[in-house]
């Protein structure tokens, strides 16, 4: 392995609430001495004489740690909306690694709760996070104090995967290796963690430390390093929540089908009643961790029976969910604030105003519908859904959009709501832009008119947003004539013809330039509405969340009143009556033949036999498929069912050779025994 040391040292000055700048340090690095060492055990140096550096500790940031421990984190998150973060945790005082990866809400609770655990006094992000800020980098920033640690910022190109797994393969247990390899298949960002960490580790080695107080680390001389194979790696799921792997995943067909990926016959897309992409990323998150909370889940049920009994309660939720737009995406992109402002970026920033309009105007009916509710999750709901939380943001939008302005997907339409969404009387300009707007349209729909007389052809004006305007002609109604040649740039379509007139493509150039106009205009107007919202983003996404919720709890009342399912009961003891798998009894034409389930403590052990094709991988996956369907608080496909909560389920129902890891079906089960064995205990089925 390459020796590395520290080349720079560069600060970057971030602001948070406009009164206090931090300063985070990044780090670049260069290789040098490529002289490879590894067949030799690496030497682990420690000077003792060393004073402490680190902060007294908070309450919170203790838990689980001894004081003044040197832990340092490395922290990912994937793009896009539905936010699934990697973390790594390296204790350098106790020679051991927590691995993690979490499918996280909006608001990255599992996240914080994860840092609070831990309380590390690094917490590495890559760079990219920092600039913009994205909102768990803002969100991290905000808790560290609670956490008492630092920030530092890591070029992107140490997130690597391979590295992170040569970090495992040299660094873990021997005997664990194979096992932690397991643990971490598909866990990308939990992996990509680790590599990120090990560059840290190679400046302990050197005699540097990654942190804000590096100066003062170098000053001390504190060299620190790992032999080969002698760090405690494990991988952890997030607090609360079932860990379930990879091939268990796959071989229960939890997320996807078997046989045809597209198919909806799987546990995700049996359960997926969802009316909105909030509550559809909610479910997928908990089929993938299902809760080990039993108050949680106790609370869930009340809810849900409660949906399920009460036919008002439940068609008015489903009828107040069908409107809503897809929220996360929308407060998410506005907390971004983009380095270089453009026109599309204009033109997006309004577009997300209109939906904020119609998302902030679909809470009320929420709200009412749940009118009459009597579980605690259910008034929860209806308390964050209530008007005083949304009306500061309505007043806000009110002032500055009118109030007939519509969020439209027909790109005429959008755009026409993108040029008169600003009030009039705001500025002066905008109101003379937008009449040369006005009239710039009318010349073209006059233009079209001309023609259609013209030549005795019924032509109709259509838009899209690359060639702007353009005519729609039936070949039908040309009646065997050629087309005149007035028009230009044709397009044959089945029995239509598409095409443009060197006039009308000069009214879309005039029409885009008054568009143009009319969008700087009203931007001034718009990114000072949108500072103003983001005061009030924490509230909407709670809201968002209490929406989500609700639409996970309708669609499972949908399919429990549909398909006769039963609550389930949180025991020490498992037993099942007349139970049914839940896709194959959907999938089947004939009726599903039920089976009983019962094991406790003491016949916790069974093997099931039979010949082949006899059901015995459909009766072993109908349990499994309840247990977790029971831990995300849905009810189960029985005539009466008691459950032990689970903390982890392993399953190995699958015959496929892995050709990935050149092993064959004999290997690969060994493997899989092995890393069942391994990390069994009383709370695993």
């Amino acid at each position: 392995m390459s020796s590395r040391r520290p080349t720079t040292t560069t600060s970057t000055a971030y602001s948070i609430s406009g009164s206090t700048s931090y300063s985070y340090p990044t780090y670049s690095y260069c290789e040098y001495n490529s002289t490879t060492t590894s067949n030799r055990p690496r030497t682990s140096r420690r000077n003792t004489g060393r004073p402490g550096t680190a902060r007294p500790r908070t309450g919170a940031s203790t838990i689980a740690r001894v004081e003044a421990q040197q832990v340092i984190c490395a922290l990912i998150e994937s793009r896009g909306i539905s936010p699934t973060v990697g973390l790594a945790f390296v204790n350098l005082d106790t020679n051991e690694s927590v691995l993690c990866q979490i499918c996280d809400s909006q608001t990255y609770v599992r996240t914080i709760h994860k840092l609070r655990v831990y309380g590390p006094s690094e917490v590495l992000i890559v760079t990219t996070a920092a600039s913009p800020k994205s909102k768990l980098f803002s969100i991290i920033e905000e808790n560290l104090e609670a956490i008492d640690s630092k920030i530092v910022l890591l070029d992107r190109r140490y997130w690597a995967e391979s590295t992170g797994l040569e970090c495992i393969q040299q660094l873990a247990f021997r005997e664990d290796i194979e096992a932690i390899k397991i643990s971490v298949a598909g866990n990308y960002y939990a992996v990509c963690c680790i590599a990120a960490v090990s560059p840290a580790l190679s400046f302990y080695s050197n005699g540097f430390l990654i942190g804000l107080k590096a100066i003062k680390y170098i000053e001390f001389g504190m060299g620190i390093t790992f032999a080969f194979h002698s760090l405690r790696i494990k991988y952890e799921p997030s607090e609360g929540s079932m860990m379930i792997d990879v091939s268990t995943i796959r071989s229960l067909e939890l997320v996807q089908n078997l046989q045809n990926p597209k198919s909806r016959d799987c546990l995700f897309g049996l359960l997926n009643e969802t009316l909105t992409p909030m509550g559809s990323r909610l479910l997928r998150s908990n089929i993938l961790q299902p809760l080990t909370d039993r108050e949680t889940l106790l609370t869930r049920y009340d809810a849900l029976e409660e949906l399920t009994t009460k036919e008002e309660l439940f068609f008015a939720s489903r009828a107040a969910l069908k409107n809503f737009l897809d929220a996360d995406k929308i407060l998410t992109s506005l907390i971004v604030i983009p380095t270089r402002p453009t026109l599309f970026t204009t033109e997006q920033s309004i577009n997300h105003i209109i939906m904020l309009k119609q998302f902030v105007n679909s809470v009320y009916p929420v709200y009412e519908g749940l009118i009459g509710a009597r579980s605690a999750m259910l008034i929860n709901i209806r308390e964050l859904c209530a008007p005083e939380n949304v009306v500061p943001v309505q007043q806000m939008i009110n002032r500055v959009i009118n109030e007939d302005t519509t969020y439209a997907k027909q790109p005429l339409e959008l755009r026409n709501q993108r040029t008169y969404a600003v009030k009039s009387g705001v500025n002066g300009l905008l109101d003379v832009a937008r009449k040369t707007y006005s009239e710039s349209m009318q010349d073209a729909y006059d233009h079209s008119k001309e023609l259609e007389e013209e030549y005795g052809i019924p032509i109709k004006l259509k838009f899209d947003n690359a060639r702007g305007f353009y005519m729609h002609i039936a070949v039908a109604d040309l009646e065997g004539r050629a087309l005149p040649q007035v028009f230009t740039n044709i397009f044959r379509k089945k029995n239509m013809i598409e095409c443009q007139t060197v006039e009308i493509m000069k009214r879309n150039q005039k029409i885009a330039a008054s568009n143009q106009e009319v969008l700087l205009m009203s931007d001034e107007a718009i990114q000072l509405l949108l500072e103003e919202i983001r005061g009030e983003v924490s509230t909407l996404f709670k809201i968002c969340e209490s929406v989500a919720m609700l639409d996970m709890l309708s669609a499972f009342a949908h399919l429990a009143t549909t398909e006769e399912y039963v609550r389930p009961l949180l025991t020490d003891t498992l037993a099942i009556k007349a139970g049914r798998h839940p896709i194959r009894e959907r999938v089947m034409r004939t009726k599903f033949i039920p089976n009983d389930v019962y094991a406790t403590q003491q016949t916790r052990f069974q093997i099931i036999t039979g010949c082949n094709m006899s059901g015995k991988s459909t009766y072993i996956r109908s349990i499994a498929l309840m247990s977790i369907m029971a831990q995300i608080g849905s009810f189960v496909p029985a005539s009466y069912a008691s459950f032990s909560i689970l903390y982890q389920l392993f399953a190995r129902v699958s015959v496929d050779d892995s050709i990935e890891a050149n092993v064959s079906t004999f290997a690969a089960e060994m493997r899989e025994t092995a890393f069942i064995i391994r990390n069994i205990d009383k709370r695993s089925m």
